[in-house]
């Protein structure tokens, strides 16, 4: 059901974010992995480290994600990256009264979120979101319910769905893991000219029954109301405690957690995810 109560924005919590990855490669191999927070105002780093013997080095892609680049000899290798920072403003807003922006007045640089994607593509579900969606209220409200179906239409399958999963194939399919939600949710939503980008990053099990999964990283989505960037997450469908971004962008493709430019095997994978026991000072 979705979530009815207005949250604050004067919350603040401290946390614990990383990952380790195992990897076999048989010849050198160059790897980009997003796993770092993205700059953000909210998050205040107190420590940051990456831990491996590859030869790395970070730097900005072109939607301001955080990338580390490694260039990776033939063997087996562990990558660890881990994080203890503070959240401001960690519980999600609802805000149930925002409008829509028109799409006159969106700005130059939001427009391409309204545009087909590799995963997301209005325009073969565009017949299908009108008809759902079309005689609803524009606004806050019509995004919680394209929100409200995706959840209900999709059952959380591990496996269900492969790499190459688009939007269409997981709407037909009726299955998927979380990226599969936020790629339909953002194709009703590009459909319907509400612009809307995918969203990937660490979620703590704060307040919540943790899932009978192992941590993971998760995907949810931002739609363009009113004038900037609101939260929302088809998968989970509830308020949730400390989301900490990693990336955005069109979707999966543009924040994915590992691209690799020659082939690797993930032999070992795992995500922390956690509040800590006090607050850490700002860095």
């Amino acid at each position: 059901m979705a979530p009815t109560s207005i949250a604050t924005d004067d919350d603040a919590r401290a946390l614990t974010v990383g990952c380790e990855f195992e990897l076999e490669v048989a010849q050198p191999v160059s790897a980009v992995l997003q796993v770092a927070p993205r700059a953000d105002p909210r998050v205040q780093m107190h420590r940051e480290a990456w831990d491996t013997e590859i030869d790395h080095h970070g730097y900005l892609d072109g939607y301001g994600n955080r990338c580390e680049r490694f260039l990776i000899d033939a063997g087996t290798w562990r990558v660890a990256y881990g994080a203890d920072l503070r959240l401001t403003g960690a519980s999600d807003l609802i805000e149930p009264d925002t409008p829509e922006t028109p799409v006159a007045s969106l700005p130059d640089d939001v427009l391409n979120y309204v545009m087909p994607s590799r995963f997301c593509l209005p325009d073969e579900l565009g017949h299908e979101a009108w008809q759902l969606f079309g005689a609803l209220t524009p606004g806050w409200s019509r995004v919680q319910a394209i929100v409200d179906y995706v959840h209900d239409h999709l059952a959380f399958t591990p496996g269900g769905s492969n790499p190459w999963t688009t939007a269409t194939d997981a709407y037909r399919a009726g299955q998927g893991v979380c990226r599969d939600y936020a790629h339909l949710a953002i194709t009703f939503c590009r459909a319907m000219n509400i612009p809307a980008r995918y969203v990937f990053g660490y979620i703590p099990d704060i307040d919540c029954a943790p899932p009978e999964e192992a941590m993971d990283f998760a995907a949810w989505f931002e739609a363009y109301l009113d004038g900037r960037w609101h939260t929302f997450d088809a998968r989970n469908n509830t308020r949730r405690v400390g989301r900490v971004v990693v990336g955005c962008g069109r979707d999966a493709v543009d924040v994915a957690l590992i691209t690799s430019f020659g082939a690797l095997t993930l032999t070992s994978f795992t995500v922390q995810a956690d509040e800590a026991a006090q607050a850490a000072p700002p860095a």
